[in-house]
C-alpha cells in the first residue's frame, strides 16, 4: 500500500501495525478530539428524511449562517466539498497569473492544486530556527503586480501564526492573495489573526476556511471561500452542482451555532498543547516548535521520522505524520495532534520507550 501524502490514512497505518483501524491511536491528522458536538449529529439525524431530495443548488440557508457567523453579507461565502475543492479553484485562478509565490515548507495540496492548471511556482523559505517568516524578515519579491501569493494562517506544518498586519500589504503587492485559514478557529476571538474583516476592502483577497478540523468532522467533508462575489460567481461555473451534500450543509448550520463547543475547545487547547510540547521537549533527541495550532512540529535529531513511525505503529498502535511530504524537511521532523490528556500521555510514554529501548 502506498505510503500517504496527508494523514488520517487509517488503512495505511492498521495494514503496518497489523491490527484493525479502529484500534489505532491516530495523531497524524489534525483533528479535535472534543467532537463532533452533539447538536451537529442531532441536525446530521434530523435530515435522514430529506436524503431523497436534491441538496439546495444555492446552500441559501447554509450561506445565512456563515454570513451571521461572520458578519458578511452571504453573496460573499461559497460552501465547498471540503477546503479541499476550493483550493483547486483556487488554484485554478492563480494559474492565470504569471506566478504564485509560496512559503516553504507548504502544504503538499497546494503543490497539487497549483500544478493541475500548470501554474508557475516561486518558493520562498520560512526559517525554522526562529519561525520568523518573509514578512518578518522584510523581504519583497520583486514585480509582483502580476502574481499570486498563496498562504496558510497558523502556518502549517509549522504552527507559525503569522499577524494580521505583517500579511496586510502584501494585499497592495500581489494581484491575489489566497490564505488558508483552515486552523485559524482554534483561536479564541481576541487571539486569532484572520482577515476576513477585511475582505470586503480587498477585491484580490481569497480566504479559505474549514469546518471538519475544529468540529472534527473530516469525513462530511466541508468547507468555504470568502471573497468578492465576482470571483465566486465564475468559480461556481467551473464547479459540478450540488457539491456539498444535505448532511454537511446541516451539520455545518448547527456547529456554527454551537457557541458552547467552540468555548469548550478554546478552553481545552491551550493546557493540552502545553502538556503534549513539555513532555516532548524533555524527551532525549526531540525538540517540538511552538505552535498557535492544534499540532506540533517535532524536529527527531536521533532517529528518522520513519522510524519513529513505523516503531510506535508496530509496536503501540500509535500514528503520527511523518513530513516527507514537504521536501524541506526531510525524514527527521514528524507532527502530532493535540489529543486528549490521556492520548497525550499515551504518545509521550511510547516515544519515551521507542527512543531509549527499541
Amino acid at each position: 500500500m502506498r505510503q500517504p501524502a496527508h494523514g488520517g490514512n487509517l488503512s495505511w497505518a492498521a495494514a503496518l501495525a497489523g491490527c484493525h483501524p479502529s484500534a489505532i491511536l491516530d495523531f497524524s491528522a489534525s483533528i479535535s478530539p472534543l467532537g463532533p458536538p452533539n447538536s451537529v449529529l442531532a441536525a446530521i439525524e434530523s435530515q435522514l428524511g430529506n436524503l431523497r431530495h436534491y441538496p439546495d443548488p444555492d446552500y441559501g440557508e447554509l450561506r445565512l449562517a456563515l454570513g451571521h457567523f461572520h458578519q458578511l453579507p452571504p453573496e460573499w461565502i461559497l460552501p465547498g466539498n471540503g477546503s479541499a475543492e476550493l483550493l483547486s479553484l483556487a488554484g485554478r485562478e492563480l494559474a492565470q497569473l504569471a506566478a504564485t509565490a509560496l512559503i516553504t515548507p507548504a502544504f503538499g495540496d497546494y503543490y497539487r492544486a497549483l500544478a493541475a492548471h500548470h501554474a508557475e511556482v516561486l518558493e520562498f523559505p520560512l526559517s525554522l530556527s526562529d519561525l520568523s517568516s518573509i514578512f518578518d524578515k522584510g523581504q519583497r519579491t520583486k514585480g509582483t503586480k502580476d502574481k499570486g501569493l498563496l498562504l496558510n494562517n497558523p502556518h502549517n506544518p509549522t504552527g507559525k501564526l503569522f499577524s494580521r498586519e505583517a500579511i496586510l500589504p502584501y494585499l497592495k503587492e500581489f494581484a491575489l492573495v489566497v490564505v488558508d485559514e483552515a486552523f485559524m478557529d482554534f483561536l479564541p476571538p481576541e487571539q486569532e489573526q484572520s482577515l476576513i474583516n477585511v475582505v470586503q476592502e480587498y477585491p484580490n483577497l481569497v480566504i479559505l476556511r474549514s469546518l471538519t478540523k475544529f468540529y472534527s468532522l473530516p469525513g462530511l467533508r466541508l468547507g468555504y471561500a470568502i471573497a468578492h462575489p465576482d470571483f465566486l460567481r465564475h468559480w461556481q461555473l467551473w464547479r459540478d452542482p450540488w457539491p456539498v451534500n444535505t448532511l454537511a450543509a446541516a451539520a455545518a448550520v448547527a456547529a456554527l451555532q454551537d457557541r458552547e463547543f467552540q468555548a469548550q475547545t478554546w478552553a481545552w487547547l491551550p493546557p493540552a498543547r502545553n502538556q503534549l510540547f513539555q513532555g516532548l521537549v524533555s524527551l532525549p533527541g526531540l525538540q517540538p516548535l511552538q505552535s498557535a495550532a492544534n499540532f506540533l512540529l517535532v524536529e527527531s535529531q536521533q532517529q528518522s521520522s520513519s522510524q519513529l513511525q513505523q516503531k510506535l505503529l508496530k509496536h503501540h498502535q500509535i500514528f503520527i505524520r511523518d513530513c516527507l511530504s514537504f521536501p524541506e524537511l526531510g525524514d527527521r521532523y514528524f507532527r502530532v495532534a493535540v489529543r486528549s490528556w490521556s492520548d497525550n500521555q499515551r504518545l509521550l510514554e511510547a516515544l519515551s520507550l521507542v527512543i531509549n529501548y527499541l
